[in-house]
This record gives C-alpha cells, structure tokens and sequence, in this order.
C-alpha cells in the first residue's frame, strides 16, 4: 500500500489542526479549548478512560461539529466539504461491523463506499496486510475480537486513505497481534501517512514510539516526543505502601536516608510519597536491614494514569 498524494498547490496545510475546539452536552463539558496540529507519522493521543480521546477523535474526522472552534482536515472543514472523508480512515472503538457478513464482504463493501476501483482486489490485500485470509468462510459475528479489530482496520485501509484514526486500536488483541499491528500503525507513518491512535495505556504508547498529546479531563495537558512526556510523568511525586513488621522504624530510616519526603503510618504499612523513586528503591532494603525490620509488601500506590493526569493538570 503506497501513501495518496496529499492536496498540491502551494504550502500544504497540516492533515488534521484543532483551533480552540471545545465540545459540550448540554451541561457536560467533554472537550475544553483545545488546540493541536497532526502532521504525518505517528501521534498518540494518551489519557485515561472518560477523558474525551474519543471525542476529539469524533471531532477530528467530522462526525460530531464543534461547540466552538475549528476543525481542519488539510486545511478544510470536515463537515463543509464531504470530499474530505475520502482521505480518511476510521477505526472506532465500537464494535461496528454487520455480523451476518464475512470478513471480505465487509471490506469490500468499506471498498465500494469509498468508490474504490476493483473493490475486491483491494479487499483481499487489505485483509492481507492484517493477517487475515480472504478466504474464510466464517462470519464476522463469530469472529473473536482481536479478529473483529483487525477487520475494522482492514476497512479503514482499503482506500488507501492519507489519514488513519484509530481509537484503542490494540484492544482484544493477542500479544502476537499487538506486536504486528503496533508494526503496522509504524509501517503507515514511515510512509507518509497521518496515523493517530488513541490509547490509555502508556506502554502502548511508548511502542508506537510516536508524538504523544496527552489530554486529561476533556483539556491537552501536555504534547511532545515520548520520552520527554515520560520524563515529565516519572518527575511527579510518587506514593509508595511499605508493608512491614515495624514500619515506624522503617519510616524514620527512610527520612533520615533522604529516600522519602513524607511518610504516614498507616496500621502496618507506611505510606512513603518520595520525588525519587530511584533512590526509595535503592534505601528501602538497607533501611530495613539495619532497622531490623521485615519488609513484607512494596507497592505503587498511584502508578495508574488517573494519578498521573491528576499531578498534569494540578490536582496534587
């Protein structure tokens, strides 16, 4: 498959740009004020379930309107000019296939939609590139889900469409599926195609190896290379449950080490918040050693994304 050429004349706007789009129901705000352009290769968009991925991808691709703000496909509005959905394609978290039909007649039908040229042929290498035999005779109602969603992305690639969303594409998917289509979102950005995925796991996201725009609470929080979004997320305070035979003595070796910037008793555990977590790992066995305490539990009690955005957006 071989990227589509992009609109010519003059400076090409960027494939997808949001101007200080905001998204409410009635009194619910879903999406606040934000602002972002998408340019070819791979972006993910990280935040934790509810936060408003979904929304902005909607947004994005011109099925829902802004309540105020511009969305810009290539420089157009999505829902001015409907030509524009010809250069994208869709893979929606929902399970939106027809059951009662089988995978190749479901692509190629996306295919005849799309007002592909020999539409069967582009099913069957569509499927390909998924790892899914055109041949198959079962019906996609019995399909597992990582098979399901592997079916919606052939869908969404059978026009060989410039920009490619996806929302949550690795859910239900085996470790060999995740691993090939994390290969697959890869190949698509190396050749020039906008990909955009969603997601609310950050291991995920550091395979993309992709830009990462991270929004929490319907707001863009923060938006960079990887590794310097993971270097803001590890910089945040962290809170730490020590389970132990005599957690006051193990409390006050932590603070005297300097391994820990505040600790609370908490029955028979010490609740440790240290700003380096690096050394709180390196004290806490020596600590005690020489208390001569039993360490029975060490674990993270805010290492889920929910604590992370909440430190982003200042809610400490």
């Amino acid at each position: 498959m071989t990227a589509p050429a992009p609109p010519t004349g003059g400076a090409v706007p960027p494939p997808l740009r949001l101007v200080g789009v905001s998204k409410w129901f009635g009194d619910v705000v879903a999406v606040s004020d934000v602002s972002c352009t998408i340019g070819p290769g791979v972006t993910a968009l990280l935040g934790p379930n509810g936060a408003g991925k979904s929304t902005v991808l909607r947004l994005l691709c011109g099925l829902t309107p802004p309540s105020r703000g511009e969305v810009q496909i290539f420089g157009a509005d999505p829902r001015a000019d409907l030509g524009l959905f010809g250069l994208l394609g869709l893979v929606p978290q929902q399970e939106s296939v027809f059951e009662s039909q089988r995978a190749l007649e479901f692509v190629r039908l996306a295919a005849v939609l799309q007002g592909v040229e020999q539409a069967d042929a582009a099913a069957r290498r569509a499927l390909a590139v998924v790892d899914l035999d055109p041949a198959l005779r079962r019906r996609v109602g019995t399909f597992s889900k990582g098979m399901r969603q592997r079916v919606k992305v052939a869908a969404a690639l059978v026009h060989d469409p410039a920009i490619v969303v996806l929302d949550e594409p690795l859910t239900g998917l085996d470790p060999r599926q995740r691993l090939a289509m994390i290969a697959l979102l890869q190949r698509l950005g190396r050749e020039g195609r906008c990909v955009l995925a969603s997601s609310h796991v950050l291991d995920e996201v550091e395979r993309f190896g992709s830009r990462v725009l991270v929004i929490a609470r319907g707001r863009l929080v923060a938006e960079g290379d990887f590794h310097a979004i993971r270097a803001l997320m590890d910089d945040r305070p962290h809170r730490i449950r020590v389970r132990t035979d005599d957690p006051r003595a193990v409390a006050t070796g932590l603070l005297a080490a300097g391994a820990a910037v505040g600790v609370r008793l908490d029955g028979g555990a010490v609740v440790v918040d240290t700003d380096d977590v690096t050394a709180f790992r390196r004290a806490v066995a020596p600590v005690a050693r020489a208390a001569g305490a039993r360490l029975e539990e060490v674990a993270p009690l805010d290492d889920d994304l929910e604590s992370v955005f909440r430190y982003l957006v200042g809610e400490r």
